[in-house]
């Protein structure tokens, strides 16, 4: 099998060109970081009208929406050849979503956002829960880098407040045009960046007054632009190719 490993601020994926469905082992095998090609997901790029996305997590579960593996779908179509202009639609388990490939960026649509009211207490954290596509629960902290991501985390991605799993993110208001923030994603466990993730911290916060629309998101694995107009979430960073191989 061909495959191109991409990466987005350190999130990193396995991406193949489509029809293909591939199994929940075969995936868990190809993101395997010692025995494998090492990522933390696959994504399956299928060339049409629109092109078509497909994601499974490094665990081998599929999952509805990935934000930095859809900037990194249209890097991939674009130099593949499967889009003939730098704006086109991209066809998601959850709908059509417009993507803009730029020279050093890519800017793509994730969708609404819904900021449920209230939150829910969990392991000593208040959580929101946020829908960006995919769920989410948003904690806010003074100081999110002294969290810890790897024991939280878990606690929050399978409490039966989330019956399908959840993202656990922990944002640090930095200034109305800023935020920290660290994500424990779901069947992956704590990643370089995550933008739907991202989305989510800043839907949340802009919801509680705590930010403008626009935010620049800082993550360990780099800054990523996030906007959210009339409650549709964007976001804009680097999608590059780091090799191509076979396996």
């Amino acid at each position: 099998m061909d495959f191109v490993k991409m990466e987005g601020l350190g999130n990193d994926f396995v991406v193949v060109t489509g029809p293909m469905s591939p199994t929940a082992e075969q995936v868990a095998e190809w993101c395997d970081r010692r025995r494998g090609i090492g990522a933390d997901g696959v994504l399956v790029v299928g060339a049409g009208e629109p092109v078509t996305m497909g994601y499974w997590n490094a665990d081998g579960s599929a999952a509805e929406m990935c934000g930095n593996g859809l900037r990194c779908v249209a890097r991939y179509a674009r130099l593949r050849g499967m889009a003939a202009t730098d704006t086109f639609v991209v066809n998601t388990p959850i709908g059509p979503r417009r993507v803009e490939v730029k020279d050093a960026t890519v800017r793509v649509e994730l969708g609404s956002v819904v900021v449920s009211p209230g939150s829910v207490e969990i392991a000593g954290y208040r959580a929101v829960a946020v829908n960006v596509g995919n769920p989410h629960a948003v904690v806010f902290v003074a100081d999110c880098y002294s969290v810890p991501v790897a024991a939280v985390g878990p606690l929050i991605e399978t409490d039966p407040a989330f019956p399908g799993r959840a993202n656990a993110g922990f944002a640090t208001v930095v200034d109305t045009r800023h935020l920290a923030l660290r994500v424990w994603e779901r069947g992956v466990g704590e990643t370089l960046a995550c933008g739907t993730g991202a989305a989510a911290a800043v839907a949340a916060a802009h919801a509680g007054g705590l930010t403008d629309p626009s935010v620049t998101v800082r993550l360990p694995g780099g800054d990523l632009e996030v906007e959210i107009l009339e409650g549709v979430a964007w976001i804009e960073g680097p999608a590059r190719v780091v090799y191509a191989g076979a396996i």
